[in-house]
């Protein structure tokens, strides 16, 4: 999901053209309901330059939000998340009240953000001997900027509002608009005003007697027709289960992500009952095919609706015709929405509002569709997607290997899209063992294992449905996996393993990445591969870090601060830990969890987009990466991930059973799940500190096995 930079004014590259920066983000708090979220520092303050603001959905509502007291900024002292959508900051005005050590005077600014914009609550508290006397403003600054614009370091120019709101009798008070950004901005109290020219303000006078308190209050209210995505109608698609473990950093990690979880809920504009994860905060709080389908996945053990609208959403948005310009083809997945072409000058990247770059989302798709029916979606919904899954199965067999070499391939024939269309979508990401890097066409390794369990999941689906092509699609696989054994395996420094991809020649990528992690559990592995594939991704060259590095720090195309050549992502440490711990390598998928809740302490349990791959050793903690979207919907979701590899949950609802297969020797310690669902049911999965497992609650007619 990486945009380039947009060249400009701001730095030089080696050939010396100029260029722009990203701006930063990892010092920066986030407070969000989706779709809109406000980006501050960590003293609240909502300054005019780089990422912070106001956004809502992809356009920037307000770029400046400063509270003064006389002119002066208040001294931060802490800030906490108190739920979804509401922060707390808390500063000190130490030149008001008494003339000593100890500060008499403290703001608590409240920050509460809606779905149509944003309210504060700035409480203001004396325990001074003395009267405190005061004024407080509220600078404000517009620039109505397209997030494509923020992100890649653009200028931009605030505007004037069209101006102050007047009482009948002309004084200034209540609100300012924008009416160009639909924007409008209220102060509340008697005492309140507005103020326009060389800028806009909101202020209140303020008298506050010995030990007085008194508490401003200001909206802002956006409304934007244009947005393509906003708040579900629906109540809450999950369950919020107790939790309770011997490692409370756990449990502290699971309660922040189902918060931060529960900020990123979306639906269409036209479909608000189908509620989808916007994949994160600020670049893509939208609807993204790949990334809103693994959170989905991670999530189906707290229920299937948020699988079934996600499915629904991107079903309605399944291709129909062959276009290069946005990749589209028959029976094809997108992989993001936007409301308008998002357009980065200087690079050539210029995607349509509805974009098909994706290679993976279709059978991810497929899987997921096979999975939440596993888990107990009701059949009539999983039946009336089967169309669907069909025209997705016929992407595969007519578009998805276009030179018919018999494996999954992409290729940006539009020059204007991305050029990799996996999940390690930058540029460089696909690299030989010498950093050198592979041409495209690109036939990417994970992409082989989803391809083959959605054939596999296909064909269940369809034999239980009464549908035609099972058998057709069993041959498919294996005809995939020998393939794939013949083609993909190669000789390392450390013994034989999958490559990376296949470049336009055919020739092996030879990198060691955590692309082959993502096998496991495809059923693409024999036992002995899934044995050697644990042992590479366990090593310290790709697990020497808190969690799983992106490519193995003995590659040349190594850097612990590459976006997907050297660092470590959440959800996809979680993805391979899980498929570890399901096949049995305990100890191999506790080192990962281990590496994860680490992190999560950490970055205050709110787990980033992606982090440093350095070593344990230097810091002592894990190195932010500076422009990683926070919070994130499939990091969020690892932390279930995390707890479901530990209890090891499996139903199979259509089949009447459930498989109970929790980490041996439980190396994550005891740990209990009340109000997981299985076909509807709350269920409770307890594990003691022995690995022995309990499950209570299940649906009448399963069968628990034992794995």
């Amino acid at each position: 999901m990486l945009v380039g930079a947009m060249p400009g004014p701001g730095g030089e590259s080696a050939t010396g053209a100029a260029y722009r920066l990203q701006p930063l983000l990892h010092d920066l708090v986030s407070t969000v309901m989706a779709p809109t979220g406000a980006l501050s520092g960590a003293d609240g303050q909502i300054r005019p330059f780089g990422v912070q603001g106001l956004f809502h959905a992809d356009h920037r509502a307000l770029s400046q939000a400063t509270l003064l007291v006389n002119g002066r900024e208040p001294e931060a002292i802490g800030h906490v998340h108190e739920e979804a959508g509401r922060t707390r900051f808390v500063s000190l005005a130490r030149w008001l009240g008494d003339p000593h050590p100890d500060p008499t005077v403290r703001l608590e600014r409240v920050r509460e953000v809606g779905a149509r914009g944003m309210t504060e609550r700035v409480e203001i508290t004396s325990t001074a001997s003395v009267a405190v006397t005061a004024s407080v403003t509220v600078e404000l600054g517009c620039d109505f900027a397209p997030i494509e614009v923020v992100k890649s370091g653009g200028d931009t120019t605030p505007a004037e509002p069209d101006g102050p709101e007047e009482d009948a009798d002309g004084v200034r008070r209540g609100g300012l608009s924008w009416r160009r950004g639909g924007i409008r901005v209220t102060a509340a109290g008697e005492d309140a005003s507005v103020e326009t020219g060389g800028g806009a303000r909101l202020r209140w006078e303020l008298s506050l007697p010995p030990g007085g308190t008194a508490t401003l209050r200001w909206e802002v209210v956006v409304d934007d027709p244009a947005a393509v995505v906003v708040t579900p109608t629906r109540a809450l698609e999950w369950s919020r289960p107790e939790f309770t473990a011997t490692d409370r950093r756990l449990t502290r990690l699971l309660n922040q992500s189902l918060e931060d979880l529960r900020s990123l809920r979306l639906a269409e504009i036209d479909a608000p009952e189908d509620t989808f994860l916007g994949a994160g905060v600020p670049w893509f709080l939208t609807l993204f095919g790949r990334d809103s389908l693994w959170a989905a996945r991670m999530l189906l053990p707290l229920g299937t609706e948020l699988a079934a609208g996600t499915l629904r959403a991107l079903a309605r948005r399944q291709g129909t015709r062959v276009d290069s310009a946005s990749g589209e083809a028959p029976g094809k997945i997108m992989h993001e929405l936007r409301r308008h072409e998002f357009t980065v000058e200087g690079n050539g990247l210029r995607l349509p509002a509805a974009y098909y770059g994706t290679i993976d989302a279709t059978p991810l798709w497929i899987t997921l569709l096979h999975d939440a029916w596993r888990w107990g979606m009701p059949e009539r919904e999983v039946a009336a997607l089967l169309p669907n899954m069909e025209a997705a199965l016929g992407w595969l067999a007519d578009y998805a290997d276009p030179d018919g070499d018999g494996f999954v391939e992409y290729i940006d024939t539009s020059a204007k899209g991305l050029a990799n269309q996996g999940w390690k979508d930058s540029g460089d990401s696909i690299r030989f063992r010498d950093g050198s890097q592979a041409k495209p066409p690109i036939a990417l390794v994970e992409v082989q294992g989803y391809a083959y369990e959605a054939a596999r999941n296909a064909a269940a689906l369809l034999q239980a449905f009464g549908r035609p092509g099972a058998e057709r699609w069993n041959e498919h696989a294996e005809a995939l996996a020998e393939r794939f054994r013949a083609r993909f395996w190669v000789d390392g420094p450390h013994g034989r393993f999958p490559a990376l991809a296949l470049d336009i020649d055919k020739r092996p990528v030879d990198a060691l990445t955590s692309n082959i992690g993502h096998l496991l559990g495809t059923g693409l592995l024999s036992e002995e591969e899934t044995a050697r594939v644990a042992d590479l991704l366990a090593a310290p060259m790709m697990s020497g870090g808190y969690g799983l590095r992106t490519m193995s720090s003995g590659d040349r195309g190594f850097s612990p601060l590459s976006y997907h050549c050297g660092s470590i992502w959440a959800h996809d440490t979680a993805i391979v830990l899980a498929g570890l711990a399901k096949a049995g390598f305990a100890a191999q998928a506790a080192g990962l969890a281990e590496g994860l809740l680490a992190a999560g302490e950490a970055f205050g349990y709110r787990l980033p987009e992606l982090y440093a791959g350095d070593n344990v050793g230097p810091f002592g903690r894990p190195m932010p990466y500076p422009a990683a979207c926070r919070p994130q919907a499939w990091s969020a979701a690892a932390a279930v991930t995390i707890a479901h590899a530990a209890l090891g949950l499996y139903p199979d609802v259509p089949g009447g059973r459930v498989l109970l297969r929790p980490m041996a020797g439980a190396p994550l310690g005891a740990l209990t799940a009340r109000g997981l669902r299985v076909a509807g049911a709350e269920v409770t999965v307890s594990v003691d500190a022995t690995g022995h497992a309990t499950v209570t609650g299940l649906p009448p007619g399963l069968t628990v096995e034992m794995g």
